[in-house]
């Protein structure tokens, strides 16, 4: 073969491993948390996710995490280029779906529905950009009620003095229980149930879908129960190295997940249909109203310090106000 010929072929290699690198799918890793680690139901949907994305020519690989600071630090570390983590983690990367979890909220599984398929509207998109890091998707996990071991603990008078378990990474949570007269005792979402069983603390704000992992059927005895009052709405959110994925990559993931929503929601109505119905007891209704004016009241502070995000708590107060237009909060300007 003359040079000119080789030259050609040369040509024609570099052209096919070109256009061969064009078309490979492009490679991710997410660091992702669950309490059932590898087996837990969340992890089982980002891998149904895993294979979506393939779809869209982006390869990722899934690391399962059972503990949520071993997920986020190796994220931050840079072993990861997405993260699944709780909101009250994620806050600090994006703090519009970090506010998801605002206390009191939203007050009902419809609420956290309708707010699940928002999250998929191209209108959102810039929302859903802060820096470096984009926002991918909402997984719900339900709301958290207060776990006790003694359900004549049912009134704002009865919670002062009492122990109540607050995450370390969310200042709201220590807030409110000073608000309303209790002890915050600092817990992680790993050893909360440890707290719990060992007595440390004698009010557990929990979900329902950790009523089993945490074993908290265990540690309340014959006199615990758990409030049917949703304290705020738990979620776990993806957040991705937003130069790492191809463009327009987010706003694709934030459509599959808020399709998915109908799917999660019903099984977060399963979680909650699944805690025994002789454990559940209700506040009374007068002291329902003092909690929620003491949690818009700490909605309204956590946005003047910038915790929360304000345009999250304009959506979720129109979603409220939605489903029940004569709410008293409806006719306020100050949320």
């Amino acid at each position: 073969m003359n040079k000119k010929g080789k030259s050609s072929v040369k040509k024609l290699l570099m052209l096919t491993g070109l256009l061969g690198l064009m078309g490979s799918a492009s490679a991710q890793t997410i660091c992702a948390f669950d309490l059932g680690g590898a087996s837990g139901d969340n992890y089982a949907l980002m891998k149904d996710y895993v294979l979506t994305v393939k779809k869209w020519n982006v390869d990722i690989t899934l690391k399962p995490y059972s503990n949520e600071g071993a997920a986020l630090q190796d994220f931050k570390s840079g072993q990861c280029d997405g993260l699944v983590a709780t909101s009250f983690v994620t806050r600090n990367f994006n703090s519009y779906t970090g506010s998801i979890n605002a206390i009191g909220a939203i007050p009902s599984n419809v609420i956290a529905r309708n707010l699940l398929m928002l999250m998929g509207n191209p209108k959102l998109a810039s929302d859903m950009v802060e820096g470096d890091y984009e926002a991918a998707g909402v997984i719900p996990i339900g709301s958290a009620y207060l776990t006790t071991k003694d359900r004549t603990i049912n009134t704002l008078a009865k919670i002062e003095g009492k122990r109540i378990g607050v995450l370390e990474v969310d200042p709201v949570q220590r807030r409110m229980a000073i608000k309303v007269g209790a002890k915050p005792v600092l817990m992680t979402i790993d050893n909360a149930g440890n707290k719990f069983q060992t007595s440390q603390i004698d009010i557990l704000p929990a979900p329902s879908m950790a009523f089993t992992p945490l074993e908290v059927y265990r540690s309340m005895g014959p006199n615990g129960g758990v409030a049917r009052f949703p304290l705020s709405f738990m979620s776990l959110n993806l957040i991705l190295k937003k130069n790492a994925y191809p463009a327009g990559f987010g706003q694709k993931s934030r459509s599959w997940f808020s399709s998915q929503a109908p799917r999660l929601m019903s099984k977060v109505a399963r979680d909650d249909a699944s805690v025994p119905a002789k454990y559940w007891f209700d506040i009374p209704s007068e002291d329902q109203v003092g909690y929620l004016r003491i949690l818009r009241q700490m909605r309204i502070e956590f946005v003047q310090n910038k915790t929360y995000n304000p345009r999250m708590m304009s959506l979720l107060k129109r979603l409220r106000c939605q489903q029940d237009a004569t709410n008293y909060e409806c006719a306020l300007k100050d949320e």
